[in-house]
This record gives C-alpha cells, sequence and structure tokens, in this order.
C-alpha cells in the first residue's frame, strides 16, 4: 500500500512538472510572437512613414547631376555611397573572409591567436562609430595627408565592417558539414583547392550575409564620414577629393533645417538601394549555393 501511494505521489508531480512545462513553453512561444510581431509592426511603422512623408517630394531635381541650393540634388550623393561601398568592400571583404578561412581551416582548435582574435574582432564591433572617425582622421587624414577624402573614408569604414565579415564568414565556415573536407580531401583535393571550390561556395549564403551587414553599415554611417570624407556634394574626380554620402546628406539638410522635406525623400531613395542591394544579395547567394 505505502508503495502504490509512493508511486501515485510520484505520477501526480510528474503531471504537474508536465503541466509547468506545457505552460511555461506556451508563454515563452507567446512572447517569441509578441516580439517579433512588434518587431515587424516597427518596421512597417518606419518605412510606411517615411514612404509618406518622402514619396511626395521626390522630383527630377533631385536627380540632377550638379548640387546647388535650388534643387538639393541627392545624385552626387548617390553616386559617392555607391562608390563609397565598393571600395570599402574592396578592402574589407578580401581581408575578412581571409582572416576568417585561416581561423577556421588552418588553425588547431584551442589555438591561442584564435582566441585573441576573436576578442579583438568582437571588442571593435562594439566601438562607437565616431571613434572609428577620430582614428580615421588622425591617422589617415591627418598622419598620412589624405586629407578628407574618399579614400580615408572608405578606409575607415573598411575597418568598422571588418570584424562583422570576419566573424560571419568564420560561423559560416564552422557551419559546413566535416563530410565535406573529407570527401574532397579523399579525392586527392589539397587544402586550398577545397577551401576555395567546397567550403566557401557551401558557405556563401553566410558570407553574403555578413556582407550585407557591412553594407547597411556603409550606407547607414554619417558620424564616421563627417571627420574622414568630409561632405562636399560633388561627384568626385579622385579619390582623394572630399564627398558626402546620402547618410551625410540627410544629416546636412537637416541640420541646416531648410530642406526637411528632401530629407525624406532621400531616405525613401535610401530605402530603395539598400533593398535592392538587399534582394541582389539573395539571388546570388541562391544561384551560387544552386551552382
Amino acid at each position: 500500500m505505502p508503495h502504490s501511494l509512493d508511486a501515485l505521489e510520484r505520477q501526480l508531480r510528474a503531471q504537474r512538472a508536465r503541466r509547468r512545462s506545457r505552460v511555461t513553453g506556451l508563454i515563452l512561444r507567446l512572447l517569441v510572437y509578441l516580439a517579433a510581431l512588434t518587431t515587424i509592426v516597427v518596421l512597417l511603422f518606419i518605412i510606411g512613414y517615411i514612404l509618406v512623408k518622402g514619396i511626395p517630394h521626390i522630383s527630377a531635381d533631385l536627380f540632377d547631376p550638379t548640387y546647388n541650393s535650388q534643387n538639393v540634388s541627392l545624385m552626387p550623393a548617390l553616386v559617392n555611397t555607391l562608390l563609397m561601398i565598393v571600395l570599402s568592400l574592396a578592402i574589407s571583404v578580401p581581408l575578412g573572409i581571409g582572416a576568417a578561412v585561416y581561423l577556421v581551416e588552418y588553425t588547431g582548435r584551442g589555438n591561442k591567436l584564435v582566441s585573441l582574435v576573436r576578442l579583438t574582432a568582437e571588442t571593435l564591433t562594439g566601438i562607437p562609430s565616431i571613434v572609428y572617425g577620430l582614428f580615421g582622421m588622425l591617422f589617415f587624414v591627418t598622419a598620412l595627408g589624405w586629407r578628407l577624402s574618399l579614400l580615408a573614408g572608405s578606409f575607415t569604414l573598411a575597418i568598422m565592417i571588418l570584424p562583422v565579415i570576419m566573424r560571419t564568414t568564420e560561423e559560416a565556415l564552422k557551419a559546413v558539414p566535416d563530410t565535406y573536407r573529407e570527401g574532397s580531401f579523399g579525392l586527392g583535393s589539397g587544402r586550398l583547392r577545397t577551401v576555395f571550390r567546397i567550403l566557401l561556395p557551401a558557405a556563401m549564403p553566410g558570407i553574403l550575409a555578413g556582407v550585407i551587414l557591412g553594407i547597411g553599415r556603409i550606407v547607414g554611417e554619417s558620424a564616421a564620414l563627417l571627420f574622414t570624407a568630409g561632405s562636399v556634394a560633388s561627384i568626385p574626380t579622385s579619390v582623394f577629393d572630399s564627398t558626402r554620402t546620402l547618410s551625410v546628406h540627410m544629416y546636412v539638410l537637416s541640420s541646416e533645417g531648410l530642406y526637411i522635406d528632401k530629407t525624406y525623400a532621400t531616405a525613401v531613395v535610401l530605402l530603395v538601394i539598400v533593398l535592392l542591394i538587399n534582394t541582389l544579395s539573395a539571388i546570388i547567394a541562391r544561384r551560387v549555393t544552386k551552382g
């Protein structure tokens, strides 16, 4: 009789534990759904607000090749933004991917250098952009004599996004199954050929995700560029000319307080550019993965 009572009591405790577990799981699921819904609502509100405020003020004058105080053209800033993206990625992507490949494929587990590099990358990710701007101004602009220029801004932004690209590439390479490596080595391929023909194509979606994050930071950066690239609203003829990106253009217009409507119109163009870049990157990742 006591044994049956103990068994019944254990059964009741188990039922209560399962009930609490189900209730806890339901609450956590609802919280996750609520957080996701809140994020979507906030994003849609921001996009909708910018579109409503900006679309009515988009005109042909905004895309005039030359900027002046009458048309407040964003075309020079648009060209400068694309140039800044290309130059910054040309510097940071090879370095970030190369560093990630070395850390994942060429160093042993528990290597102290790997831990040091990862700690450094995580620290660099958390540094405010204004600090990067001050460093770029002191080193690239002043010490190297590049002045406020497209080149100084590109190198500063490359340093900013390098940790993001490196860490995302590292995680993407780690996610590739070891059977890919073993199969390639079993067929007689060397490590370098395995990296370029097997691992990098398999990890390309994750790598492109890091590149997209880097592009987002480049497009949205203004504080660091004010100290390194300047705010001249003209298309540069040299990498040593001062430039103004779209984010800096929006900051200058809003700070003047005279062209708020044009600022919203510029924000609409910026949103469209980011959307196009994300869509193009997703298409490239899909084709590379299928190939």
